[in-house]
């Protein structure tokens, strides 16, 4: 279960606003962090707390594939995105990266607790529940190890250890 206060943002929310393209350059996550959601609101960086879930409307994530946006978010703290809908390519690198993610349409307001099981596909918000879209097993399972890397590791991991073993995985 996720558990946070929420921060809403409305439609069409680019990767360009996330993290805007002058901080591309960089490697380093923690200044990803420092500038996340600055085309939007200049503070959102300095008022995020770690666990705090975004709720936005359509199209979240729109606009370029980098990457780095579903980073930043992350770095800074963010615990879960729950938006109407996403941009595909956001979706996979929100996966990718380990950033949990529920497509689901929750009115609520800034600064609610949210609640997010998302293995049920279910939202809750000032004393209302609202179903989303679940993820599919294989999805969750790449989330719960933190993301596709350390998923791949994980499986290699099993992979290796388990054919020595004499046991086979499909």
């Amino acid at each position: 279960m996720i558990r946070g206060r929420a921060w809403i943002f409305g439609d069409d929310v680019d990767t360009d606003v996330i993290i805007p393209g002058k901080y591309l350059r960089t490697k380093d996550i923690g200044l990803l962090a420092e500038h996340v959601m600055e085309g939007l609101d200049p503070t959102f960086a300095s008022r995020v707390s770690p666990g705090d879930v975004i709720v936005a409307g359509r199209n979240f994530g729109c606009g370029s594939s980098r990457e780095q946006a579903p980073v930043a978010l992350k770095a800074a703290g963010v615990s879960c995105v729950v938006a109407r809908s996403f941009a595909r390519i956001f979706f996979r690198n929100a996966i990718n990266v380990g950033l949990p993610l529920l497509e689901a349409d929750v009115p609520c307001q800034a600064g609610d607790v949210v609640e997010v099981d998302l293995e049920a596909g279910r939202v809750s918000c000032s004393g209302q529940e609202y179903s989303g879209t679940r993820l599919p097993p294989f999805l969750m399972e790449i989330l719960q190890d933190g993301g596709l890397v350390a998923h791949r590791c994980k499986e290699r991991s099993i992979s290796d250890h388990g054919e020595s073993a004499g046991v086979k995985r499909p």
